[in-house]
Parts: structure tokens; C-alpha cells; sequence
């Protein structure tokens, strides 16, 4: 690709985006920040190289993109539109400021094990919404995830699913025209073994390659480190990775056995869902005695890629401002009726009232979407889950796994038997 491709991306696209500036880090594409026109947003434009955007039918990616586009969920950054531009393929995602989990871990190496979990959580409930869409990554690597604000989001979810099935030919595996490009839909070094050697894959390659993401996060550097991508790809294939706990003695044993067993060499040994990887977390003590801790805001960096939205924040606070004067209120009354207890107690126990009980662990149940429009289930999800955030930082006070409160989405079940 040429130094000229902004202005020729630039004279293609017209007046519906207005390019800024180039992002590094893009891996197999280049990646511009540019404002749409028509809505004056920011986006990310990426743009494929010229010889994958040769080997793909054009209208084949659009109408696969749509799939892709479709995904709505609080820890997946969403594709807007796709397109071509003067013979090469693009698409485009939100921009907002923010840093990838890779400048994270370049920062800072090993990652504390109750950051490490949240990132996991979000990142496997992500991989969960996608799997049950029919839709796999095949190239989850920290460069993909995403932070802003303490919270993770998965990019690129299903532009490899698009890519391959724009291929003309494509026989399932990993063979194929695109393949005949001498580009490869994954990297190296978090590919499953079965990717690696060519094989179909199916979901259970993006569980392989979150093992590799927790794996570095907890000691600092892969499980394989080689001097070539062929050596690497071996190394995937054929070599045992050493233990985690080895290299992090300081790991819970629960944890370190599930990123173990994600990176088990068949699929058939690894977790059979992200379904299983969420209930494996939850099963995990963290430091502090909650189900997930807060990741602490992440400094501004120089790329900015998370769809997540300001206004769960502004309105779970609103909540918990609720909740606030509720719990004071609650406060307030059982000092009132301890007041009178010990009042009764001088007079013989009569008007004596019983003892407030402590509450030591909630569960916040999904909010329901009254709207009627499906399209914007996110919305209540992603405020469900920023009040259950907000409420993990509260010392003292358990809160119960999203995996179990989620069971209970769009059931009429009683509080007690929820309880």
C-alpha cells in the first residue's frame, strides 16, 4: 500500500467522511480516524490490503458484514458500514478515546489477577453473544480488545467470518483463495492448533486464544515465545505450554487451571462454550471477597477504538444516587428502630423492635427493555451491567455472578425463589 492511500481513500470516499489522521497498530490493515458527515461522529475507517481486497468479492463482504453489524452487545465494538473504495475493501467502527489491552500490557506486563478477571469476563461474554450469532473471531489477540473507562470491548468481531465467506471457493478449512493471497486470518502466536495446522475451526479457537490472552496477562508474556511465525505456529501445535502457576505462583488455582484448560491442544478437552469459561469465573474468589472488581480507569492513549457509550455510567449512577437515599432511608429507620429497642429494653421489652439485618450480597437483575424494539436490548443490558460494576466496589458486599442473574432475562420468577 502506498503513502498516498489517505488521499486516494480520501478523493473515494467524497464528502461522507473527512479523514484526520493515521492510527498505528493496525495490523494486516491500515486505520484512520475520520468524522462522518451526515451524523458529525467519529469513526475508524480500516482498509483492507490490495491483495485481500482482490481475493474478496466486494458485494459478497457487504452483505456478510451485515451479520457482523449486527451484533449488539456492551463488551462488542460494532461495525457500522462496509464498502469499497477505488478497488479496496473498508469498514468502518466508532471511535472513542481509550487503549488497547496490548499498550496495556507493553505499560505495565503482568496485570493484577482481579483486573485480569474482569477483562476475561467481559471478553468471554462478548465471545458468548457472538458464538450463539453463528459468529467467530479467529483473530482475538490484545490488539482486539479494547479499554476505556475500566472496561473491556472486542473489536473486528466477524470481519473474519466475512472475509472468508466472500472468498470465492472457500472449503470450510483454512485453505482456499484467500490463503493463495499469502495472508493468514489469525496471528501466529494466539492461533489454536487446529487453525494453525489448516483445519476447520469452530468456536472453541476463540477459547484457545482467550487462554493465550489470560496467560499473558498473568505472567507477562505468552506461552510461546519463537523466532518465526512457522516456529511459533509448531509451538501451538505440538509443544506444552508451563504451567501458569509456575510462572505466577500467586494465581488462584481455579483460575489458573481454566486458562490451562483453554489452551488444552484438542478442542474436545478445552471449555465447550464461553458459557463454560463465564461459569468457571464466577466459581473464582477475587481479591476483596466480590464476584469481579473494577479495573481501574485506563489512562488516555493515542487510539481510541471502544464503542462503549458515556450514558450507562450517567444513568446506572443515577440509580445508584437512588439506591443511595433508599439505603440511607433504610439506614435512618434502622437506627430509628434500634433507638426504640433500646428504649423498650429500659421499659421492660415492650415496644422493643426486632434487629436490622445486614445485607452482605445483592444480585442485579437484567433491566427490562419496555420499548418493544429488540435492536435496543443493549441499551438495558449495558445499564444492568454498569450498576452491577458500580456495586462491586463497594467493600464488604458480595455480588452475585452476571451468569446467574442473566438466567433469570425475561423470566416472571418471584423475588423469593430468586433469592
Amino acid at each position: 500500500m502506498t503513502t498516498d492511500l489517505r488521499e486516494h481513500l480520501q478523493t473515494t470516499l467524497g464528502s461522507a467522511y473527512t479523514l484526520e489522521r493515521e492510527l498505528g497498530g493496525g495490523g494486516m490493515s491500515r486505520v484512520f480516524v475520520a468524522t462522518e458527515t451526515a451524523l458529525g461522529r467519529r469513526v475508524v475507517v480500516k482498509v483492507l490490503p490490495p491483495d485481500l481486497s482482490g481475493a474478496v468479492s466486494a458485494e459478497r463482504f457487504r452483505r456478510e458484514v451485515q451479520l457482523a453489524a449486527s451484533l449488539r452487545h456492551p463488551h462488542v465494538v460494532p461495525v457500522f458500514s462496509a464498502g469499497e473504495a477505488g478497488g479496496l475493501l473498508y469498514y468502518t467502527m466508532p471511535f472513542v478515546a481509550g487503549e488497547s489491552l496490548r499498550e496495556r500490557l507493553q505499560r505495565e506486563g503482568e496485570l493484577p489477577v482481579a483486573d485480569t478477571m474482569r477483562v476475561l469476563h467481559e471478553v468471554a461474554d462478548a465471545l458468548a453473544h457472538a458464538h450463539r450469532r453463528g459468529v467467530v473471531h479467529r483473530d482475538l489477540k490484545p490488539e482486539n480488545i479494547l479499554l476505556e473507562e475500566g472496561h473491556a470491548a472486542v473489536a473486528d468481531l466477524g470481519i473474519a467470518k466475512a472475509l472468508r465467506a466472500a472468498t470465492e471457493g472457500t472449503d470450510g478449512g483454512e485453505s482456499g483463495p484467500l490463503t493463495g493471497t499469502g495472508l493468514s486470518l489469525g496471528t501466529p502466536g494466539y492461533m489454536a492448533p487446529e487453525q494453525a495446522a489448516g483445519d476447520a475451526v469452530d468456536h472453541r479457537a476463540d477459547l484457545y486464544a482467550l487462554g493465550v490472552v489470560a496467560y499473558e496477562m498473568l505472567a507477562g508474556e505468552p506461552p510461546f515465545r519463537r523466532y518465526s511465525a512457522q516456529a511459533l505456529l509448531a509451538a501451538h501445535m505440538a509443544d506444552a505450554p508451563e504451567p501458569v502457576s509456575k510462572r505466577r505462583p500467586s494465581v488462584p488455582p481455579a483460575l489458573a487451571a481454566l486458562v490451562m484448560r483453554c489452551l488444552a491442544k484438542r478442542p474436545a478437552d478445552r471449555p465447550q462454550s464461553a458459557h463454560e469459561v463465564l461459569r468457571a469465573l464466577d466459581a473464582v474468589p477475587t481479591p476483596g471477597g466480590g464476584t469481579h472488581e473494577s479495573l481501574p480507569g485506563t489512562p488516555p492513549g493515542n487510539v481510541g477504538r471502544s464503542h462503549r457509550r458515556r450514558w450507562p455510567a450517567l444513568a446506572a449512577a443515577a440509580v445508584l444516587a437512588a439506591l443511595g437515599v433508599g439505603g440511607y432511608a433504610l439506614w435512618r429507620g434502622s437506627a430509628a428502630s434500634g433507638a426504640q429497642g433500646e428504649a423498650g429494653a429500659t421499659r421492660g421489652g415492650a415496644d422493643a423492635a426486632p434487629s436490622p439485618v445486614a445485607i452482605r450480597t445483592v444480585a442485579v437483575l437484567p433491566f427490562v427493555n419496555t420499548g418493544g424494539t429488540a435492536s435496543d436490548d443493549y441499551f438495558s443490558d449495558g445499564l444492568t451491567d454498569e450498576l452491577a460494576h458500580a456495586l462491586a466496589r463497594l467493600p464488604g458486599l458480595r455480588l452475585a455472578g452476571r451468569t446467574s442473574s442473566y438466567a433469570f432475562k425475561g423470566k416472571a420468577v418471584a423475588a423469593q425463589e430468586i433469592g
